[in-house]
């Protein structure tokens, strides 16, 4: 498809640009599920973004990702409102980051990987939820979405290296969850055969 390079559409064009935004709805409902952690607040994350999209239409250049340019639309708002209502749209726990850090070595990165393989879908959403925002936001967007580390860094307004370290601290995070969610399974199955 081929866009203006920041022309106005055609009314054919402009009806083909509404038909692909409008084809990446559910990974933007996803992703912004996973920032509001609210389904009403998640729709209206939603439609905010694709207000702001088809406004901007004819902002959108030929040769740009259009779905990376939805979900940096879409963070932006979310950051905007975040910084409206709380005036710190980050907010992470550095002790507790530092400490499920240091509890896992780099060198366990395969040991990592493989218990992420192992986990169910369910047992990775819940272990997700646990981990702080800037880190779930990262790892869910390259993990889950497949952006690019360049992508992520112009979707959140950060270097690449901030993504990468949030990206790297956010696995062994997720890792962590998912181990104690096992230790804590395995006990309570032994407790239940006792």
């Amino acid at each position: 498809m081929v866009f203006g390079r920041r022309a106005r559409f055609s009314a054919e064009g402009q009806d083909a640009f509404e038909r692909e935004a409008l084809s990446w709805i559910d990974g933007l409902y996803g992703a912004a599920l996973r920032l509001t952690r609210n389904p009403a607040d998640a729709e209206d994350l939603v439609q905010e973004t694709y207000v702001k999209a088809f406004k901007s239409a004819g902002k959108f250049a030929s040769g740009t990702n259009l779905r990376a340019w939805l979900f940096t639309i879409l963070h932006n708002h979310f950051l905007n409102d975040r910084r409206r209502a709380k005036g710190n749209p980050v907010d992470v726990n550095s002790e507790v980051v530092e400490r499920a850090a240091g509890d896992i070595s780099s060198a366990d990165e395969t040991a990592e990987q493989a218990l992420i393989q192992r986990a169910s879908d369910d047992e990775v959403r819940a272990a997700l939820e646990a981990v702080p925002e800037a880190f779930r936001q990262t790892v869910w967007l390259r993990d889950a979405e497949g952006f690019s580390y360049v992508e992520i860094a112009e979707m959140l307004r950060v270097p690449v290296g901030t993504v990468m370290s949030r990206i790297s601290r956010g696995r062994r995070l997720l890792s962590a969850e998912l181990a104690h969610a096992g230790h804590t399974a395995r006990k309570t199955e032994r407790m239940g055969n006792a």
